[in-house]
């Protein structure tokens, strides 16, 4: 049977296949904005963790006056909570937001394909794998778009679209159209491994772990120097202890081992012995920092050349990964800078910021520690020496 979207696209009634934190906000998403709403789940107590999730978010809403009790009790309406599969029939558009890994995934939209009607359009909302491979299992994978949204879903602007690639082009415009109307940032990015966001980010926490291992500067230290003079919201250390070291660690392990291995996104042992230790971050009470109550933290050593130090080596690094992905044109320059800035709430976009520091500033910096280290990890984006031919000093 072929496959007919998106000429005949019903976004109307939407199914999340997965009611964690992150189905559950994408179900706020789409039932605020007046969309019917099948949520579903299989595992025991997901459903009722997520309905009860969903009133504790709606009453704070209420409270807070960003809705009225009226307005709470209709999108709350909008939302079927399910544990069976089949209740997902009848959804013009399925966005499955799962376990992380490929296995399951495929599954899920294998079991769904034989449910559904051939017009029904498929989304995952995964971080850091493959499109076109967990489209691999669908008879038609032209009907499956990549769909990522940053945590938490109702409050982060960015969504990433990624075709895969056997998606319908004319399609992946219309789940563009369907993140743009839901009032979120869009950007398009190829499917390669970590997209923009997980792949553009992985030196803001390696390199800086990188600079701890080397005893150049300790965790409040580093975390002091990228906020007080880099500008960053958190610092790299607070924020993995935020994301969760454990997701950080595994999503830093799929970008390297989809990249073939290359020393640029390498793991870091420090990294992999906190998850070891089940020192998950703010969520377990423990991380690179000590969230017990009364529990004080050692001190930043606020030393201002150190710190430029530390900010410049990162942002290199930064700079280096973002021209790179303009290079192998994973995405526009564009939207390259408005993913960190929206995704990740970076001060500016990285090749904006390469602009005003100097291309050639960043890329001498590269150079010395390429030559410092005689590692891979360092060595320059080929852009570089592209822009130096053409005479160009700036991205933009």
């Amino acid at each position: 049977m072929p496959f007919f979207a998106p000429m005949n696209t019903n976004f109307k009634n939407i199914g999340i296949a997965g009611a964690g934190a992150m189905g559950s906000g994408i179900a706020q998403i789409a039932a605020t904005n007046g969309h019917k709403v099948v949520l579903f789940d299989s595992f025991e107590g997901a459903i009722d963790r997520s309905r009860k999730s969903l009133e504790t978010t709606f009453a704070k809403l209420v409270e807070k006056g960003k809705l009225s009790p009226i307005q709470a009790k209709e999108i709350q309406g909008n939302i079927t909570f399910s544990d069976t599969l089949s209740d997902l029939a009848q959804c013009g558009f399925i966005l499955e937001a799962i376990i992380e890994n490929l296995d399951a995934k495929q599954q899920l939209f294998s079991s769904l394909e034989a449910l559904v009607n051939q017009n029904c359009v498929f989304a995952t909302n995964t971080s850091s794998l493959s499109v076109t491979a967990i489209g691999g299992s669908l008879k038609h994978a032209e009907r499956l778009v990549g769909m990522h949204f940053f945590n938490p879903a109702p409050l982060m602007p960015l969504v990433e679209i990624i075709p895969g690639l056997a998606s319908d082009k004319a399609l992946v415009v219309e789940v563009k159209k369907l993140a743009d109307a839901w009032g979120k940032t869009t950007v398009l990015t190829k499917d390669t491994p970590g997209f923009i966001v997980n792949r553009v980010a992985r030196p803001f926490y390696g390199e800086a772990i990188r600079i701890l291992e080397e005893g150049i500067a300790d965790i409040p230290t580093i975390d002091w120097a990228m906020k007080t003079i880099g500008g960053f919201r958190m610092g790299p250390f607070e924020l993995m202890d935020y994301i969760g070291n454990d997701v950080n660690y595994t999503v830093t392990e799929t970008v390297f081992t989809q990249f073939f291995f290359d020393p640029r996104y390498k793991p870091s042992l420090t990294q992999k012995r906190q998850v070891e230790a089940k020192r998950f971050g703010r969520k377990t009470g423990r991380g690179y920092y000590n969230y017990a109550e009364g529990a004080v933290n050692p001190a930043a050593k606020e030393d201002i050349s150190l710190g430029h130090y530390i900010v410049d080596r990162v942002m290199a690094m930064l700079i280096n990964e973002a021209a790179d992905a303009l290079y192998l044109k994973i995405a526009s320059k564009e939207d390259l800078d408005l993913a960190m800035t929206k995704g990740v709430n970076y001060p500016k976009g990285l090749l904006t910021w390469a602009d005003e520091i100097g291309v050639n500033k960043i890329h001498s910096r590269l150079l010395d520690l390429y030559s410092n280290y005689n590692e891979d990890r360092y060595r320059p984006s080929v852009i570089f020496n592209k822009m130096k031919h053409l005479g160009q000093e700036t991205f933009y």
